[in-house]
Formats: C-alpha cells, sequence, structure tokens
C-alpha cells in the first residue's frame, strides 16, 4: 500500500488485527442482503440513452444486463460506461453524440470492448462476505452481483459501502483491534502519493480524462491556491445525462458542482494525525465512498477509500497484500 511512515504492516499481523477478516469469513454474503431493495436490470437491446436516463430516474449507480439470445446475464452497466461514451464520442468529428445515444447497449459494448469480452464477475449468495472484499479488490470493480446459482436471478448488487455499513453495524459485538487507535498516516492506509486532482477552473471534460486515463473514481477539486474546495466524483457525471447538458462539456467544475439538482456527497475531509476508528466512523455514517486527506491549510495529501480500508480491516491480516493480487 502506499503511504508514509516505517513497516505499518507488523500492525496488523497480531492476533487481535483478524477479527474483522474472521468476522466476514463466518457470514455469507445473503446476510448482507437486505430484506428490500431497488434492482434494475437491463436488457441489451435497450438503448443506451433510455438506459443512463433510467439509471437516474431509479437513483441506482449500476445495472446487470440481460442477454436474451444467452438466457443469461452478461455484464454490467455502470456510470463508467457513460464516462467512456462521453470521453470517446464528444471530441469526435465523425460521431455526433446524439448519434451514439440511438446506440443499443450491446453496440457500445461490441465497439468498445472490441471482442475483448471478459465474463461478469459475480458471487453466490452463500459464499462468505471475506470472498466478496477480495473479489470486489481483486478484480478493481465497483459493484459485485449477488447470483442465485439454481435460478440465476440477481438477488443484491454487493459494494464495499454495504460490507463496510454490516461491519459498522455488527462488527460492534467483537472486540476491537489495537490498529484502530493507530493513525491513518502511521498504518499507511490510503493513496498518499501523485493523487490526481482537477482545478475548479477546468472544464467537465478535463475531468472525465483524469477519471479515464487515471481510473479514479474522484477527483478533489482544488482552487487557484491548490487547496480542497470540493469533490467531483464519477457520479456527478451521471447528473449529465438527467440534465441533458452532456453536449457542453466546456462548462467548469466549479460551475457543474453548483449545478447539482440533488445535494450528493460533499467533500469530506480527514486528518493525517486522526485515527483509522475515527475514520471508518465518519465514513459510516457519513454514507460516502471516500475522504480526501488535507493538512491544516487545506491542502491535499492523500485520498482514503472504502476499499483501502477494507483492504486494512481484512485482506492484510490475511496475509493477501493489494499488489499481489
Amino acid at each position: 500500500m502506499l503511504g508514509l511512515g516505517p513497516g505499518p504492516e507488523s500492525e496488523f499481523q497480531t492476533p487481535d488485527a483478524e477479527v474483522y477478516m474472521h468476522f466476514l469469513r463466518s457470514h455469507c454474503c445473503y446476510d448482507a442482503v437486505p430484506t428490500s431493495c431497488k434492482l434494475v436490470v437491463f436488457d441489451i437491446s435497450l438503448e443506451i440513452k433510455k438506459a443512463f436516463v433510467a439509471l437516474v430516474a431509479n437513483g441506482v449507480r449500476a445495472a446487470p444486463l440481460w442477454d436474451s439470445k444467452k438466457q443469461s446475464f452478461v455484464g454490467m452497466l455502470t456510470i463508467t460506461d457513460f464516462i467512456n461514451i462521453l470521453h470517446r464520442y464528444y471530441r469526435s468529428p465523425l460521431v455526433q453524440i446524439y448519434e451514439v445515444e440511438e446506440h443499443k447497449i450491446e453496440t457500445w459494448r461490441e465497439v468498445y470492448l472490441q471482442g475483448s469480452f471478459k465474463p461478469l464477475v459475480y458471487i453466490s449468495p452463500s459464499n462468505s462476505l471475506f470472498d466478496a472484499v477480495y473479489s470486489l479488490i481483486k478484480h478493481k470493480i465497483h459493484r459485485l452481483p449477488v447470483i442465485e446459482p439454481v435460478s440465476g436471478n440477481v438477488l443484491h448488487i454487493l459494494t464495499h459501502k454495504r460490507i463496510l455499513k454490516f461491519l459498522h453495524i455488527f462488527g460492534s459485538t467483537i472486540p476491537k483491534p489495537r490498529f484502530l487507535k493507530k493513525t491513518v498516516q502511521e498504518l499507511c492506509v490510503g493513496t498518499f502519493r501523485d493523487v490526481a486532482v482537477v482545478p475548479e477552473t477546468a472544464p467537465i471534460y478535463a475531468a472525465l480524462e483524469i477519471f479515464v486515463d487515471r481510473r479514479v473514481s474522484a477527483l478533489p477539486v482544488i482552487n487557484d491556491a491548490g487547496q480542497v474546495v470540493g469533490l467531483y466524483s464519477r457520479f456527478d457525471v451521471i447528473h449529465l445525462a438527467a440534465q441533458k447538458t452532456y453536449n457542453n462539456l466546456d462548462i467548469s467544475v466549479r460551475e457543474a458542482l453548483r449545478q447539482r439538482t440533488i445535494c450528493l456527497e460533499g467533500v469530506l475531509t480527514c486528518y493525517p494525525h486522526e485515527t483509522m476508528e475515527a475514520i471508518i466512523d465518519r465514513i459510516a455514517k457519513e454514507q460516502v465512498h471516500r475522504l480526501v486527506l488535507v493538512d491544516e491549510n487545506r491542502y491535499p495529501r492523500g485520498i482514503v477509500s472504502l476499499s483501502d480500508i477494507l483492504q486494512a480491516l481484512v485482506l492484510t491480516p490475511a496475509g493477501i497484500d493489494r499488489f499481489s493480487l
């Protein structure tokens, strides 16, 4: 893991550090499936524009894709697809963005994936939540469909956020490992080097380029002095579809954040001297996907994401290093 400070790995090698690993190994994915939740499924013959509008209308970030010919789920449609479509065609002199709107999902998949179709990564409800964390982090995905093996139905889409919430609620009954009292700087949990940021005066298209090139899910927005004043995430991009403003990606990030129709994740920050426990509590309470690590002058120093936290709580104590996956 990237970070500061000497040898933090030893903090995760003590017996008490393994409590969350054992807890998730003893619970199956079905345990984390809510009794009631919204699930949207798209047929790959659906027009891509209708699919993205439906994501926004239903307040969901991703949908499993059904292939009627194969009678099986073949992939996921996510905000990443929307970003890739905008990035690919916005500057294109040959294909106007309104032409792309009439594409079907299967057309986009054929154009974009060009034969490199990867099988859908999914998990069975009887698999452990430890397996789910391992799969999410290993495959660098944010959504893991839970598919019932007999019927083939999708029961739920597991996320880092859902698993951490499960841990936070039900893990309160188990003894806390000592490393929770250490600071994120001491534990090196997060990304501290080469953090991708975007100036508030930059056009939206510049943010899309960073999302595509760096494969990050959110960008701290900085002012002229280099201080963090906001956060522009992949999820913000989907609102361009809701507002039909994706023909103008030259507006500034500052303006785009101002135009948000609903209050999304604000910029929530943390400091290097804060404990792991305090940071987990804040992320769980605020229901956000990451905190921006800043110094006392609000200059960006890093990002602490849900993925970083689950890696530290669950996989590192199991002897599974992020870079060995």
